[in-house]
């Protein structure tokens, strides 16, 4: 009798710590801990997802075979040395702050896996499986490669840095993956633009999204400056940043006072006046992002002569860059992993190990991914649902799907917007219509609602469609299949509204509330949009939704938002999503099949407290 093979994925200690578990190679489950603590990218070790994993399969930890860490300690720590004995006396102060810890916990990286994985199933450390480690981006490569729907497919991860990669290209084809070259420490494309993240104000690591939705206000008035001083570009895509104007390599900022001084400002405050020069400045970096991408993606394309492309890294969620090497790439298609950051690191590990470890074959056929639909977290029982509910005091009414979906396509099309809970939650940073906020793409004051009373964040952040993949087509200018909402394509034509010339002089933010289409509340300034596919074999509850409110009302597009507030991660459990519910200015609530109205609720009352709980993302 075969014994399955389960592979456990672990990442943790930077930032989005995740567990992810493989049985005889297939994706049973994977989560990001933060999920659990409600600590946005925890980077503690993932002892709620690993406990997680293991219920999912059934099994405890002395069933699985290999534990496997996505990163290899010893080699990232010789990266500090190196770089501080490179750059010395520079980098003193943030040598010394890094020190203790890699002295206690990283370098012992090893010992204190065990003893986390013993504490966790309260068995000796001999019970415990085989420890292993991948390479980060050989990590990062797997989850682009293995999960993806293609046989053979050239391989790009762009990150900040690995243990020394910033950037990797590789080869794989069936169920091998072959290393081709990369680029080092500190030369580093999710570096430069983390630096623009930090001096337009925002937050890195989790900012970035804002400056590339904050991109299309501003004109690329910077680009020379960029090009001419901060990095030498070469036509393949490769580059090296002048570190004169960086400080992360040494210091405990991103840049420094030359940086500020090129471009004739320090940088902006957090949460301080938005002007036009961010906006400029966020389009500059973005256009060269894109560029970078372009001609890296046409390197390794000459070089391999793929006809398909696989990302993954942290830039790998620059959904722009990635339309835009859909549409002037030269490659068939692309797939991008949607966990492409170092939650799916985790993934990329365990699915090292199958492959080369166990020699784990796979079947792709060009259409079909491994990920089924990103839909790898928790699910919630209706028993559970009930008990939550009850020992909440929440009222509510359990309704059939039959009544349910034209009742909520009803309820949306009188511009009531819906916290959506339903199936098991994704993986990865994006709501795929399994932990979403829902509203009718057609009103104009969709956007805004969202933003200042549900999310409480800035109003200049777009919202993404979720539509009925075989309705993409129609509304916009995609003729494939985006499931994961990495593929930023333009609104067609027919759906656009012209502008008067008093709106075309508007400048910067104040084109926010032009109407652009006629469904404005999910097309950006420049008529584009993030789109999700709505597919019927991953996502059934969610396409029955959608087509309801299509029969209803003739348009097959949804607002689809992340189910959270501002600086909070997703909300995982039927409790998260009614907080997060009571705290809003949401008007209903469906768990499963539970529909909860907010003027029903009992009076919430948590003093607000929580405003000041989630730091501003």
């Amino acid at each position: 009798m075969h014994n399955t093979i389960y592979i456990l994925g672990i990442s943790a200690y930077y930032h989005d710590s995740a567990a992810a578990l493989l049985a005889d190679g297939k994706i049973i489950a994977a989560a990001q801990e933060e999920r659990f603590t409600r600590k946005k990218h925890d980077p503690d070790f993932p002892v709620n997802a690993i406990s997680y994993c293991l219920h999912e399969a059934g099994i405890t930890i002395e069933q699985v075979s290999d534990v496997v860490f996505y990163d290899k300690p010893m080699i990232k720590f010789e990266r500090l040395l190196e770089t501080y004995l490179a750059y010395a006396p520079n980098g003193f102060r943030s040598f010394v702050s890094a020190m203790p810890v890699w002295m206690k916990e990283k370098l012992y990286i090893k010992t204190t896996l065990k003893r986390e994985l013993s504490k966790l199933c309260e068995c000796k450390q001999a019970a415990l499986p085989n420890l292993l480690f991948s390479e980060h981006h050989q990590a990062h490569a797997a989850s682009a490669f293995f999960a993806s729907p293609f046989q053979k497919a050239a391989v790009l991860c762009l990150d900040g840095v690995g243990e020394w990669a910033s950037t990797s290209a590789w080869q794989g084809d069936g169920n091998t993956l072959q290393a081709l070259w990369q680029m080092d420490f500190p030369h580093s494309l999710g570096l430069l633009y983390s630096a623009f993240t930090y001096y337009t104000g925002f937050k890195v690591n989790s900012g970035e999204y804002k400056l590339m939705g904050l991109a299309p206000y501003g004109e690329p008035k910077y680009v020379d400056l960029i090009l001419n001083n901060l990095l030498d570009l070469k036509e393949d895509g490769t580059f090296r940043l002048d570190m004169a104007y960086f400080n992360y390599a040494t210091g405990l900022t991103m840049i420094n006072a030359r940086f500020a001084d090129l471009f004739g400002a320090p940088a902006r405050k957090p949460e301080g006046a938005l002007t036009q020069r961010e906006m400029d400045i966020a389009r500059s970096i973005q256009d060269v992002t894109e560029e970078i991408v372009l001609r890296l993606a046409k390197t390794v394309q000459q070089e391999t002569g793929a006809e398909y492309l696989c990302l993954a890294g942290g830039v790998a969620l620059n959904c722009v860059a990635n339309g835009r090497l859909l549409r002037e790439g030269p490659f068939k298609d692309i797939w991008i992993q949607p966990a492409a950051g170092d939650a799916g690191g985790a993934l990329g590990a365990a699915l090292v190990v199958w492959h080369e470890k166990y020699k784990g074959q796979r079947t792709a056929d060009n259409v079909h991914d491994a990920m089924s639909g990103s839909y790898l977290g928790p699910r919630f029982a209706a028993t559970d649902i009930e008990s939550c509910l009850n020992a909440l005091g929440a009222r509510y009414a359990k309704i059939a799907d039959e009544q349910l979906m034209p009742q909520l396509a009803q309820l949306l099309a009188d511009e009531q917007v819906l916290g959506w809970f339903q199936g098991r939650m994704e993986f990865g940073p994006r709501a795929l219509g399994g932990r979403s906020i829902i509203g009718d793409p057609r009103s104009s004051k969709m956007q805004s609602v969202m933003n200042l009373k549900i999310k409480f964040r800035e109003s200049f952040r777009p919202f993404a469609p979720s539509v009925l993949a075989e309705d993409v087509s129609a509304y916009f200018k995609l003729d494939r299949p985006s499931p994961y909402m990495l593929i930023v394509a333009d609104v067609k034509e027919e759906h656009r509204i012209p502008m008067t010339e008093a709106q075309q002089q508007l400048f910067g933010i104040e084109k926010l509330n032009v109407l652009r289409s006629t469904l404005p509340s999910i097309t950006h300034v420049d008529n584009s949009a993030r789109i999700q596919t709505i597919h019927t074999e991953t996502n059934p509850r969610y396409h029955a939704l959608a087509s309801a409110f299509k029969e209803k009302t003739g348009c097959p597009v949804l607002v689809n938002t992340s189910f959270n507030v501002r600086g909070e991660p997703i909300v995982c459990t039927p409790e998260d999503a009614y907080r997060c519910f009571m705290r809003t200015n949401m008007d209903c609530l469906v768990i499963e099949n539970y529909l909860l109205l907010k003027p029903e609720q009992p009076k919430w009352d948590d003093d607000k407290k929580w405003m000041q709980e989630f730091e501003l993302d």
